[in-house]
């Protein structure tokens, strides 16, 4: 598949939209018309043929063209903010570098048709997929856990045929480990039969089956692939056999060849290897994935020992440069063993040899070893058409830079990546996309907590230095965030000095600091991410950054707050303070755009929330921290598309309901999700969200029940009817409960339960073991007595032959 056209598609549209108010498109213009139909017609062709990817860099290349003409003279035509509203420009282009653009991409929709035409005229090949049973055993260290679980569920005693999938990103030496595993000794006398067939992306077939009945039966078979599915069937059935089925790509393959392996009900295993975590589910989704993990420091270097000196010692003088070498390669065996097996064993022994390498390890492999390349084209190839932009993104980030799963769905966003089908919100589609990227092994994934106790993690996200450079070398000029040095989106920011190309759509500046906001940003009118973390006040005129998607300034203040009305493409807004909220000062302004807020608001702020929904009618998510009131609730009831609300800090000054310091809120009927974190409520608003038919997540961090007497109440008590209808997740963080009285009627479909720091609850209700959906019960720093009363609960529900799972977090996980 080759290059995404969507960011193009995406201005295009929206110059073109009935309903915009900023453009008006001249009529006797036909071009901007004819640019989106060619590259809406030559989109929909990529989606459907895989041959075309020799197309990429042209198409990327005539792609980013037409943004930079079409976006330059957006920006230069519209008026200055300061003097005149940027509403109805007329927008006209007939310049010729356009037409050009036109022509062009009519030259690759030819290009692209003829390339289908020779591809539908090749006949299919037949890929060998055999592997040789007396290949050269592979240098391998770290396995040793890997291979006795593996040894352990192939040699179990479950009788039924089980799928045992291997997973991780390409060159992790998920075949490695698996042929070991294939040649055990141990194995190989608990089978009556083993068989291997390497599958690849583009299998054939009967190359499979013709593999795999070699291996049974030791013959050559050449029948028709029909006769050899029934022989393979018949070689099989009512023997125990082990199958491995190396680098499945597609779930067609399991469709078309599944049905040939019998279930003999005498521990018959079949061993998978993948990429892909979605093609792992796909053949039993009820079957644990063995994740093959990176490699150590400590592993890394003695596989690189083992591969250049064997049995030697290493040199004392070239000890600190080896490990170092062995570090860069990011603890990816296929890294290690081309720069291992195929540079430095071949090299002399100087230290100054070796630091040469090591100045620039992976430029060393990229430069040696086409086949490491090969291997990560293979993973890039296979992606479909919407995430391959998304991927080749993450190349524009520094080496080891890791950014939070939130703001690169807001990045991709912004490029106009991800494209609205109207059913779901951009955000929502884009989380999913991020996730494919995760269980493809493209994307590493690592969890931070800001606190000492168990509370859901953030998710941070990262590439291997081994894709990014791939991925860089694809990338070409690259998206416009802020930290690609390529001429067609530009900006840095440097010792009190700005400089930033006009055309750049993404500005992140979260992690530097300076005294004052720099203006120059002002004149970005291009924008559509800006992320500050000065904790100076931002000035007058953010108004003009006119594009503006995402705002995320959390350290700062407005001088004008009430500027941010008149971003009216505004969809996540992350602040401080809420001056901008008052009536007064917003003058009833509408974003209909918007669906995420976040903001803290002070004890010296009087705001209300009178009339406030009319302004947000479609936000989805909202957060509020610090909300100190005066005797009124907060009423969102409003707010008829708010799916998720956290709110941290949570108190009022007073209530009429003699509740004193107690929080209290009106909720909407579609929320789904609620974290209180921090808050004081009374104890009857348990009833007020057990009422909310849809809530589904439910957490609760060092929050305090007061009861009528203002005496914090330790004891938890459900009554007939205080049921949660549709609560999957309920977590308990820091609490001080004693006692939980509750059973199985009061959460019904609970699937999840977190409890954490709970450290002086007496036992979890014996009730909750009853729920049938109940799949998880995890703890974290609770006291004896409630892991006393878990184990129980599983112990109770395995002899009823429920699969009830209890997870005891240690320090370390946490």
């Amino acid at each position: 598949m080759a290059y995404n056209l969507q960011p193009l598609i995406t201005i295009l549209e929206g110059i073109l939209d009935p309903d915009q108010t900023l453009w008006i498109v001249d009529e006797n213009n036909p071009q901007i018309q004819s640019l989106l139909d060619k590259a809406t017609s030559l989109q929909q062709l990529l989606d459907s043929k895989s041959s075309l990817t020799k197309l990429d860099s042209k198409i990327r290349e005539v792609a980013h063209q037409a943004e930079d003409i079409l976006e330059y003279h957006m920006v230069h035509m519209l008026p200055d903010p300061r003097f005149f509203a940027p509403t109805h420009v007329r927008f006209t282009l007939s310049t010729p570098d356009l037409q050009q653009v036109i022509r062009e991409l009519g030259s690759v929709m030819e290009q692209a048709e003829k390339l289908m035409e020779m591809e539908e005229r090749k006949m299919p090949r037949e890929l060998d997929s055999s592997s040789s049973s007396g290949s050269k055993s592979a240098v391998v260290v770290g396995i040793d856990e890997d291979l006795m679980q593996l040894k352990d569920r192939l040699t179990r005693m479950e009788k039924k045929l089980e799928i045992v999938p291997i997973v991780g990103m390409g060159g992790v030496g998920k075949t490695t480990l698996t042929r070991k595993l294939y040649e055990d000794n141990m194995i190989v006398e608990c089978f009556h039969c083993r068989a291997w067939a390497t599958v690849s992306q583009d299998y054939n077939m009967r190359q499979v089956l013709k593999s795999l009945l070699r291996c049974i039966t030791g013959k050559d078979c050449d029948q028709p692939t029909n006769e050899l599915k029934d022989m393979l069937y018949k070689s099989l059935f009512g023997r125990k056999y082990l199958i491995v089925l190396d680098d499945i790509w597609s779930t067609k393959f399991w469709d078309e060849i599944r049905m040939y392996f019998p279930d003999n009900n005498n521990g018959s295993r079949i061993v998978s290897t993948t990429r892909e975590s979605d093609v792992a589910n796909y053949a039993n989704s009820l079957s644990l994935q063995h994740q093959v993990r990176l490699l150590s420091e400590s592993e890394s270097w003695n596989l690189l020992h083992q591969l250049v000196f064997g049995e030697e010692e290493c040199p004392l003088v070239l000890q600190e440069i080896g490990r170092k070498i062995a570090k860069d390669c990011g603890g990816l065996p296929l890294a290690i063993s081309v720069i291992g097996g195929g540079l430095l064993c071949k090299m002399e022994r100087s230290e100054d040899v070796w630091r040469k390498i090591g100045d620039n390890v992976m430029a060393s492999i990229s430069g040696l070893d086409e086949r490491c390349y090969s291997i990560l084209f293979l993973s890039y190839n296979n992606l479909p058409n919407h995430l391959k932009p998304c991927f080749l993104y993450m190349a524009a980030f520094p080496e080891d830079y890791e950014i939070k799963g939130s703001k690169l769905v807001y990045m991709w966003n912004t490029e106009g990546f991800v494209k609205s089908n109207g059913e779901r919100s951009l955000e929502e589609k884009a989380k999913d996309w991020l996730k494919s990227l995760v269980e493809r092994n493209l994307f590493l994934v690592s969890e931070y907590n800001k606190n000492y106790y168990r509370l859901k993690p953030k998710s941070y996200y990262s590439m291997h230095d081994m894709l990014r450079i791939y991925a860089s070398g694809n990338l070409l000029n690259g998206p416009s965030h802020f930290n690609v040095s390529n001429p067609r989106r530009k900006a840095e920011y440097s010792s009190g000095a700005f400089f930033a190309s006009v055309m750049v759509r993404v500005l992140d500046l979260m992690d530097m600091d300076c005294d004052r906001f720099p203006t120059e940003i002002y004149e970005l009118v291009n924008l559509r991410f800006l992320g500050v973390g000065f904790r100076s006040s931002i000035p007058r005129g953010i108004s003009r950054l006119c594009n503006l998607q995402t705002l995320i300034a959390p350290r700062s203040r407005f001088d004008e707050p009430a500027e941010l009305w008149k971003l009216s493409e505004l969809r996540n807004v992350k602040v401080r303070g809420a001056e901008w909220l008052k009536d007064e000062e917003r003058n009833y302004s509408v974003m209909k755009k918007l669906q995420r807020i976040s903001f803290n608001i002070w004890e010296e702020e009087a705001t209300t929330w009178d009339d406030f929904h009319k302004s947000i009618p479609n936000i989805k998510k909202l957060f509020v921290s610090n909300f100190l009131r005066t005797s009124r609730a907060m009423d969102l009831s409003q707010l008829h598309k708010l799916e998720s609300l956290s709110c941290s800090k949570i108190r009022s000054i007073s209530s009429p309901d003699g509740f004193g310091r107690c929080f209290r809120v009106i909720f909407p009927c579609n929320i789904r999700k609620v974290i209180l974190m921090e808050c004081e409520m009374i104890l009857g608003a348990w009833r007020t969200l057990c009422a909310l038919q849809k809530l589904e997540v439910l957490t609760m961090l060092d929050c305090n029940f007061v009861s009528e007497e203002e005496k914090s109440d330790e004891e938890w008590e459900l009554a007939y009817g205080d049921e949660f209808p549709s609560l999957h997740f309920l977590t308990l963080d820091l609490f001080s409960l004693v006692r939980w009285i509750a059973n199985e009627t009061n959460y019904p479909v609970l699937c999840h339960l977190r409890l954490s720091v709970c450290q002086k609850l007496e036992e979890i209700p014996s009730g909750i073991g009853e729920i049938p959906t109940l799949q998880l019960i995890e703890l974290f720093k609770c006291s004896e007595f409630a892991v006393a009363s878990a184990e129980r609960i599983v112990e109770e529900q395995s002899e009823n032959g429920n699969d009830l799972k209890l997870r005891i977090i240690t320090e370390d996980e946490s």
